[in-house]
């Protein structure tokens, strides 16, 4: 009998139906042995040599595997195909006693009956190199997280944690919300004509491009006035088209999923987070369904290409078959070129009998794997120049030829499989056109948009920062630090992760560097591979970081960061309030604590008349014993709560409502937290009425839709709540 070793009872399951009889197949539960939780588990003076230990949940598996191991004539250890399932691999024999002559590592990009053969018929020894990189890793992330953290402890708040990659992550969310702060829109406007061929043809747009033989930037016509003008000067006009160009292009498929391109793109259309992505692709792939789901390369087997093939013939036609395999380089700075794109191990089956989630995801796969090995889409797209006296306008259009690999993919989704909309009538040079309609319209720039899970891992990618299976938990982590959270798909920086970056980015710039990040990931990539020894690549790192972490617990003051003095004075004792930093974020307190325990809600980012009202409430006896009211603040913004707590627990929202009415219902609008603190003004009559917004609503009408007015404090802009009309203040 012989003995396969897998991580995962699902995964084995799979492949004893492929195996029969002559094998035994046992699961690890992943890692059977790690460093331990409650130290640091790294001896820096002994060349940084990891101590592990063995969790508790883990030694009754080991003492299966034993029992298994005795009788066993040979054992396979078959975890994932990457550098952690060959740490697992490694950690199994050292926790077990394996001997090398029984034992044997196998690898394989999909779990199906041909691949796991061919792994048997040819395995190998442990790569240590591969080992020494993970170790390597896990010991550097380690080392960060429990150096770092209790600088954090003791210079912000309990509880804080740092890491490597994820602080990296928080400084790209804090940096990008910075810049939408700062960002001041330019307001311009375009001009559009709505034009038609002599006669009843189908009219088209055509957009104001040039005057008097200059081009018409984008910020070039800057307000109404100017517009306006123009608008004038061109309904005297006559419009004749001037040129017309007809070019035959080519749209080509991009190339299958690799990790982060797939979590990008079931973000995109189904709105999972990263986590849940990888979860359904890991339960696809231990069912035998897809191939390795974590893999930053675009290599495609050579019998996966020719069963595409095959299948493309057979549901969509052989005028949609490539007649030779089209390739695709990654251009992944770091990308294992050895793995495999993510595809179906059997792209004959079209549909899975899964739940909807599975099955949805696995319907995506399918799709873009046999689009990266379709035919090109083929348009003719036509670019007129329509003179209007001193005037130029441009319409583009497409006219599509061929669907090509559109056919199976859909058109329109993707980025780069997006073809043009409006198809132009047929024109002619010199030909006169009717003018049906002159539009003009008013517009803002806008500052770069926050990032969604996808594009954040974009950024990652594009900047060498992680890799494929890190991407998922790196965003997790930081959300569930409470540094970053997730609204309405798009990620914002909370204030403590506000707080903790701006310390770490001004002490430990090397920590947070993008460049430093991304090589130390290269030197990881260059363990792997054999060329740096892993010791001194830590030892490389660690000298310069605990002598600045060492020299910054003494020199970094907590006062520092978590207190700023104002000159506002305590109504209670007269001394001056401070800004100080408390579990939910800044509050004002009195400098005269203990003796004085005054506090009071920091507002300071958004200013509403009557937040300024607020302490007058105070002055309120409670209804149940008579005692005073004291101000508090809670998770969810201020609160009143009796001061005799706590015999006695009577507590009282503070109503903060906006300065109009429900535009659907009239009752007030108050200011409202979500569960996770971001702030909302949402209707009173609440759930009959669900009217809501982010923004505070204000006494304005939009002046093109005549709809609510809202105000961005943070941005300070005011918005239409219903068009795209927007205004700066």
């Amino acid at each position: 009998m012989n003995l396969i070793i897998v991580e995962s009872p699902a995964k084995g399951r799979t492949i004893k139906k492929m195996l029969g009889k002559n094998y035994e197949i046992l699961a690890s539960f992943g890692h059977i042995r790690d460093l331990p939780k409650d130290r640091l588990g790294v001896d820096v003076k002994n060349s940084f040599e990891p101590e592990y230990v063995i969790p508790a949940k883990a030694r009754k598996v080991i003492k299966l595997l034993k029992n298994a191991i005795e009788k066993a004539e040979k054992v396979y250890l078959a975890t994932d195909y990457d550098r952690e399932g060959e740490a697992i691999a490694w950690h199994i024999i050292k926790a077990t006693d394996l001997r090398d002559s029984k034992t044997k590592r196998i690898t394989f990009h999909e779990i199906t009956k041909p691949a796991i053969s061919a792994a048997l018929k040819s395995p190998r020894d442990i790569d240590p190199d591969l080992v020494d990189a993970q170790q390597a890793r896990r010991i550097l992330d380690r080392l960060v997280g429990y150096k770092l953290s209790p600088f954090l402890w003791q210079k912000v708040a309990q509880g804080l944690s740092a890491g490597r990659v994820q602080t990296v992550a928080t400084r790209l969310i804090v940096e990008r919300e910075r810049e939408i702060g700062n960002f001041t829109p330019k307001e311009y406007w375009q001009i559009e004509a709505i034009l038609s061929k002599k006669g009843k043809s189908e009219p088209f747009k055509a957009l104001l491009i040039e005057k008097d033989n200059k081009k018409i930037e984008k910020l070039s016509i800057e307000n109404q006035k100017q517009a306006q003008e123009i608008l004038n000067d061109l309904k005297r006009a006559d419009y004749k088209v001037e040129d017309i160009k007809i070019e035959e292009k080519k749209r080509y498929p991009s190339p299958p999923f690799v990790t982060s391109t797939l979590q990008q793109e079931a973000g995109r259309r189904f709105g999972y987070s990263a986590k849940k992505t990888m979860k359904i692709a890991q339960d696809l792939y231990e069912d035998g369904l897809i191939t390795y789901m974590r893999t930053d390369s675009v290599q495609v087997s050579p019998l996966a290409l020719a069963q595409a093939k095959k299948v493309i013939e057979e549901e969509f036609s052989s005028e949609y078959s490539l007649p030779t395999p089209r390739f695709y380089k990654t251009k992944t700075r770091g990308a294992q070129e050895a793995h495999e794109a993510i595809r179906p191990t059997n792209l004959s089956l079209k549909a899975i009998n899964k739940d909807a989630d599975q099955s949805k995801l696995y319907d995506l796969i399918w799709r873009k794997m046999l689009a990266s090995q379709a035919k090109e889409a083929v348009l003719d797209e036509t670019n007129a120049r329509i003179k209007a006296g001193k005037f130029v306008f441009g319409a583009t259009g497409a006219f599509l030829k061929f669907d090509g690999f559109l056919k199976i993919i859909g058109k329109g989704n993707g980025a780069d499989e997006k073809i043009i909309g409006q198809t132009l009538p047929e024109l002619k040079k010199d030909e006169v056109l009717d003018l049906k309609n002159l539009d003009k319209s008013q517009h803002f720039t806008e500052p770069p948009p926050r990032f969604t899970e996808g594009t954040l891992i974009r950024e990652l990618e594009k900047r060498g920062i992680g890799r494929p299976s890190t991407y998922a938990p790196t965003i997790s982590t930081i959300i569930e630090r409470g540094y970053v959270e997730k609204i309405q798909g798009k990620l914002e920086p909370k204030e403590m992760g506000e707080i903790v970056n701006d310390l770490l980015v001004e002490h430990f710039p090397k920590i947070t560097d993008y460049d430093f990040t991304a090589k130390m990931e290269e030197n990881l990539d260059e363990i792997a591979l054999g060329k740096l020894e892993w010791r001194q690549v830590l030892s490389d790192f660690y000298g310069p970081f605990a002598q600045n972490l060492q020299e910054k617990m003494k020199d970094v003051s907590k006062k520092a960061v978590t207190e700023e003095k104002t000159d506002e004075k305590c109504p209670d004792c007269g001394k001056n309030l401070k800004i100080k930093l408390g579990r939910y974020g800044k509050f004002l307190a009195c400098s005269g604590f203990p003796a004085c325990k005054f506090t009071k809600p920091y507002l300071a980012r958004e200013s509403h008349p009557q937040q300024k009202n607020i302490t007058k409430q105070v002055e309120e006896k409670c209804p149940k014993c008579g005692s005073n009211l004291s101000l508090k603040e809670g998770k969810f913004g201020p609160f009143l709560a009796c001061s005799a707590y706590p015999k006695c627990k009577f507590t009282k929202n503070i109503e903060i409502s906006a300065r109009v009415n429900c535009p659907n219902c009239g009752a007030k609008l108050l200011k409202k937290n979500t569960r996770k603190g971001k702030t909302f003004w949402g209707c009173a009559n609440f759930p009959k009425c669900k009217t809501a917004f982010w923004d505070e609503p204000q006494g304005k009408k939009c002046p093109k839709c005549r709809s609510l007015v809202t105000l961005n404090h943070k941005n300070k802009v005011l918005k239409c709540s219903q068009c795209e009309w927007s205004e700066s203040v």
